[in-house]
This record gives C-alpha cells, structure tokens and sequence, in this order.
C-alpha cells in the first residue's frame, strides 16, 4: 500500500469517526430534549387539573358537574398507565360542562369565577403547547433514531424509543380556537 492510500484511509476513518461521535451526542441531546418537553408536558398536564381541582371545589358549577370534573381531573393525575385516556376523558367532561348554552353567562356574576375560567383557559393553552413541543421533539428523535447508521452502531445505547401523547385537547366544541387558529378556547 503506498503512503497516499494510507493518508486518504486513515483520513477517511478520523472523519467518520468525528461523524459518528457527533451522531451519537446529537442522539443524546434529543434524547435530553424529549425529556425535557415531557416534564413541561406533565406540569402543564397537573397545573390544568389543579384548576379544575379549584372550579369543582369553587361552588361555581352544579354539584353533578363539579363532582364529574373533581373525579377526571384526580384520575388524570393519578393515572400510570392509560394517561392519554384520562387525559382525553378530562378534556371532553370540561367541553362537555363549558359548553352547555349559557354556561358562562351563569357563572360569570359569582365573584372570582372570570378568573377561574381565565386561568383554566389559559391552563389548557399551555396543554396544547406542551403537547405540541414533546410530540415535535419525538418526531425528531424517532426520525433521527431511524438513519441507518444509528441504527448499525446502535449510537442510541440502551435508551427507549420516545413515545407520541396523543390526548384531546380542544375544548372548543367546534375543534377550533374562536379565533380560528390551533389555540383552544372555552366555548362562551
């Protein structure tokens, strides 16, 4: 073998070398990503059942809907496994509650119930946004975890494969926001 083979070989193996080593730390990166998004994911996700904890035990709802909403919302928390469900079952009963014709309009003379609402609101905003970030970082890392070359040498480790949260989160009785965009509102 002369010396200019061996140059361009050894020059070939240090750059997939660096290659590969950078793979294998963006893999980690993404990886701490979705870890990341999932912990903002579950305090958004205890932060909204906290507030529908407040409205039930508030006096703001009929005793039928507050003991309903009170029953999801500490199921949705305490849920291991089949979160997404009880998740999905909270979103519809606080639909289903805020949707009634005039519901709003019998809650908003009681003192401090605009606040409530405002805050549940808000509340199932960052739900929604919280969502959509873990699932795009998923998207990410799945599709990075697929190229052929993390997959031969296994850069991944010993890491899970991330898994999408798929819940209903729209609380407009529509399927969108009021104002047209992803956002989701209480019906009024």
């Amino acid at each position: 073998m002369t010396l200019a083979v061996s140059l361009i070989i050894i020059t070939v193996l240090a750059i997939s070398g660096v290659y590969v080593s950078w793979r294998a730390g963006r893999l980690d990166r993404l990886h701490t990503r979705v870890e990341t998004a999932r912990a903002a994911l579950d305090a958004a996700l205890v932060r909204r059942s906290s507030v529908v904890l407040e409205i039930a035990s508030s006096g703001l709802l009929d005793p039928a809907a507050s003991l309903l909403l009170a029953d999801l919302a500490h199921d949705a928390r305490a849920a291991q496994s089949g979160r997404e469900l009880a998740e999905s079952y909270l979103t519809r009963a606080l639909r289903t509650v805020f949707g009634q014709p005039g519901s709003r309009a019998s809650i908003e003379p009681v003192e401090g119930a605009a606040e409530l609402v405002a805050e549940l609101e808000s509340t199932a905003q960052q739900v929604f946004i919280a969502r959509k970030f873990y699932n795009d970082a998923v998207a990410v890392t799945v599709a990075a975890r697929r190229r052929w070359l993390a997959r031969v040498l296994r850069l991944a480790g010993g890491a899970p494969m991330p898994e999408f949260f798929e819940i209903d989160d729209t609380l407009a009785a529509g399927g969108m926001g009021e104002q047209g965009t992803d956002m989701q509102h209480l019906a009024g």
